[in-house]
């Protein structure tokens, strides 16, 4: 587990100290556009065997990092494990999204959530420990969750949803209850964490899928309130080593200001987000991560490159004025497509490193 870590350039990003060029991590990186991955979904028999076993989460972390010298790993698992947790009922149909067999809709659903019993989730921890193990201090891991808010959207829907019908219906019609399952919500997700950083995670991510959704004003009350719940109690250091957190919130280029303010370390942005303004806006409080559009992966591989250059160029000077370190790290606006050529990641991975490079040495 204390193998030294040999590059620490993402955790150096994350927390705005000098690196050597800009780190590089892919949302959903082990995943369906590899076909390495296909071939252990297909041994696993199904998305739940492949994560509920430490060997084989292990296996498919660490396939991306074989192929391509990316500067993180990512735990590979599911933002919806902790409702699963509560006896929701999780499960995964083929070509399917995730479906809840319980829905939480109204009051005597609500009264019987509660913070599960972390035992529950002990899969996820031993994968992380047994990640940890195997990247043998090649680059950090990051662990997540999925934010309160966004859970709740499954726990209420049942499912993905195009409209969000019932969640807002019950949000709109019965704050109290959907403050509940929030609050409940928030500090099981902070639980998770926490508990992923005891079993080895070096950084933890809020994905805030589905905060984009919300009405300005509701954002605040029901989705970025309880991030910030979730941050307040995170361990920010394990075995002397700090733990960075990132806060992404699809969807959020409207709040940033308000987000930058939400305790996280590191602000994600979607694609919609102009990087240069969003550095200027809220640079000097936290680092960015981001944010190409995942579909620039389906161009030739030298549109992808110059595509690459322009979100660096965006960002720009590594240094502040004042000669302090603003912090970068780049990622995809959200998750990889499940059609992405795989070649054409490694002329992304290529181009992010040398021009990143080239804009610290100035050749």
């Amino acid at each position: 587990m204390s193998a030294t870590l040999k590059n620490d350039t993402f955790l150096r990003a994350c927390l705005r100290q000098p690196t050597d060029y800009t780190p590089l991590w892919l949302m959903r990186q082990a995943g369906r556009y590899l076909p390495e991955y296909k071939a252990s979904r297909a041994r696993a028999g199904s998305f739940m065997g492949l994560a509920t076993s430490p060997a084989m989460a292990t296996e498919v972390t660490l396939q991306p990092l074989d192929r391509y010298p990316l500067d993180a790993a990512i735990l590979f698992s599911d933002i919806l494990t902790v409702p699963d947790a509560m006896g929701l009922g999780l499960s995964f149909a083929q070509g399917e999204g995730p479906r809840f067999a319980k829905q939480v809709r109204d009051e005597a659903a609500v009264a019987e959530l509660a913070v599960p019993d972390m035992h529950k989730l002990q899969y996820v921890f031993d994968a992380v420990s047994s990640i940890r193990r195997a990247l043998d201090g090649r680059v950090p891991l990051i662990g997540f969750s999925g934010s309160p808010w966004t859970l709740a959207c499954y726990m209420v829907e049942g499912a993905g949803s195009d409209d969000y019908r019932h969640v807002k219906s019950l949000m709109y019609s019965r704050p109290d209850l959907m403050h509940r399952i929030l609050a409940i919500n928030a500090d099981a997700v902070a639980a998770y964490l926490n508990a992923q950083i005891d079993a080895g995670a070096q950084a933890v991510m809020v994905f805030d899928s589905w905060g984009g959704v919300l009405a300005d004003g509701a954002f605040q009350e029901f989705s970025l309130a309880y991030s910030r719940r979730v941050l307040a109690q995170l361990k920010t250091e394990h075995e002397g080593q700090r733990i960075p957190s990132i806060l992404f919130t699809k969807g959020g280029g409207l709040w940033l200001d308000e987000i930058a303010d939400a305790g996280s370390d590191v602000v994600g942005l979607d694609w919609t987000v102009n990087l240069a303004k969003a550095r200027a806006q809220i640079g000097g409080r936290v680092a960015l991560q981001g944010n190409l559009d995942p579909n620039v992966l389906f161009a030739p591989p030298e549109r992808v490159q110059a595509e690459a250059i322009k979100v660096l160029d965006s960002f720009g000077n590594p240094r502040n004025a004042d000669g302090t370190w603003a912090g970068h790290i780049f990622n995809l606006g959200h998750g990889i497509s499940q059609f992405t050529p795989p070649e054409h990641v490694s002329a992304l991975v290529e181009a992010v490193h040398s021009h990143s490079r080239r804009l610290r040495t100035g050749n």
